[in-house]
């Protein structure tokens, strides 16, 4: 406790005028009665609205992603970020308006801080890593207190020698923190010598389940992808007690399904499959509100459910910058973007955004890896309440407790031809 005091208490006075023009009167704003962590509050809506805008831009796919992973590569962005940038980045990434750049890089620190802290310690049960980085060109001019307030985040590479080699080196830098399984975020090519800048982030999760499947229970089933349409998956099943939630305001059932040492859990949420469009009225009703009184187990009930979900994997790439566009930052990527607080003068652009995910769900437990960069170049009753088999599309995500995040989402809509 006493170093996150210090960290706090130090983060202001190092930077006198540079995130800001009057970071030194920036720290009185943050809101003592706020019942939750403010990036917190930011990332749930945020994650919230990236659903639902991927889901109604690609309604009959499979979708995965991490929008912890995005969300802090858009944080990047906005600390670098000035004038009606900045303004633009803080309502899109909803970080409450009596905020501050300097509260919010506070709570970022903080942030960083224990998740260094959570993959120094590590865990028999299981690894959560999130990590940030900020590559810039050797010919950039960065302020110098930028350099100094974002020591563990910046590194140096030389785009103009060789920009292939910097691409290598930004892919690996992914690879290591995903533990491989992300070995190629930024494609071939899309660099060139006079690339500025690329911010990334990388998020890595694996955790076994708090109450394992049982593989000999595993068997082929139908899988009802439509009323015209069916597949076959491998159903995982069990029976157990697990916290299980009837929403009358959802139209769904939800179950959370916790993994060892609890700090991580996957809520699934499954509407009734006579009901059309599910999935979108599903994501149509849910609210940072209700979604938080579930995440944080307030309205959850413990009861014995029979439970059935399919084994499977799915892997995405999305490219983000139409997506973001639908989320209020399209400006970042062309002229008018003002990221000048990272170099004092105008003149550095943003021209694209990739994502890639991954997530494997076995009788294990899960494993879900995912990377962002923005870089340069030139209801109907639910059925019975004791029985949860997702034998029709749902959606899920694996949300972190203690930190409050929700570490990847996605709609499993359909299993692939080869099952």
């Amino acid at each position: 406790m006493m170093l996150l005091m210090l960290l706090l208490t130090a983060v202001p006075l190092a930077m006198p005028q540079c995130l800001t023009p009057a970071d030194d009167a920036a720290t009185a704003a943050v809101d003592p009665s706020m019942p939750k962590p403010p990036l917190y509050q930011g990332q749930l809506q945020f994650s919230l609205s990236m659903l639902q805008t991927l889901n109604s831009l690609q309604p009959q796919s499979n979708l995965f992603f991490s929008p912890l992973s995005v969300y802090n590569t858009l944080l990047l962005a906005y600390f670098i970020s000035a004038n009606h940038t900045e303004r633009t980045l803080h309502q899109a990434l909803y970080l409450p308006p009596q905020l501050t750049k300097v509260n919010v890089l506070e709570a970022y620190k903080v942030e960083r801080l224990l998740d260094q802290m959570r993959a120094i310690n590590g865990s028999d049960s299981y690894q959560l890593i999130v990590a940030n980085r900020l590559f810039a060109a050797q010919s950039l001019s960065v302020r110098e207190c930028m350099a100094a307030l974002f020591s563990d985040e910046l590194e140096r590479l030389d785009f103009m020698r060789d920009a292939e080699a910097a691409t290598n080196h930004i892919n690996q830098w992914v690879a290591n923190h995903t533990r491989g399984h992300i070995p190629q975020l930024v494609p071939s090519g899309r660099l060139s010598p006079t690339s500025k800048l690329v911010l990334a982030n990388a998020a890595f999760f694996k955790g076994l389940w708090k109450s394992k499947f049982l593989p000999v229970k595993s068997k082929k089933e139908t899988f009802l992808i439509s009323s015209t349409e069916k597949g076959l998956v491998t159903m995982m099943r069990q029976k157990g007690t697990f916290n299980h939630l009837v929403s009358e305001t959802l139209g769904a059932h939800v179950l959370q399904l916790p993994y060892k040492g609890n700090a991580v859990s996957m809520f699934v949420f499954l509407p009734p499959y006579a009901a059309p469009r599910g999935i979108s009225n599903i994501l149509k009703r849910l609210t940072p509100e209700n979604l938080r009184e579930i995440l944080t187990e307030e309205i959850m009930i413990p009861r014995e459910v029979e439970v059935g979900i399919p084994k499977f994997s799915v892997e995405q790439s999305l490219e983000l910058v139409p997506v973001l566009a639908n989320l209020g930052v399209g400006d970042l990527f062309n002229s008018s973007a003002d990221l000048s607080s990272l170099t004092g003068s105008p003149g550095i652009q943003l021209d694209d955004a990739v994502h890639k995910a991954k997530i494997q769900v076995d009788e294990d437990g899960t494993t879900a890896a995912a990377a962002t960069a923005f870089f340069t170049f030139r209801s109907s009753r639910p059925l019975d309440a004791a029985m949860f088999i997702c034998n029709h599309p749902f959606v899920y995500l694996l949300y972190d407790a203690q930190s409050q995040t929700i570490l990847f989402t996605g709609v499993y809509n359909s299993p692939p031809p080869s099952e």
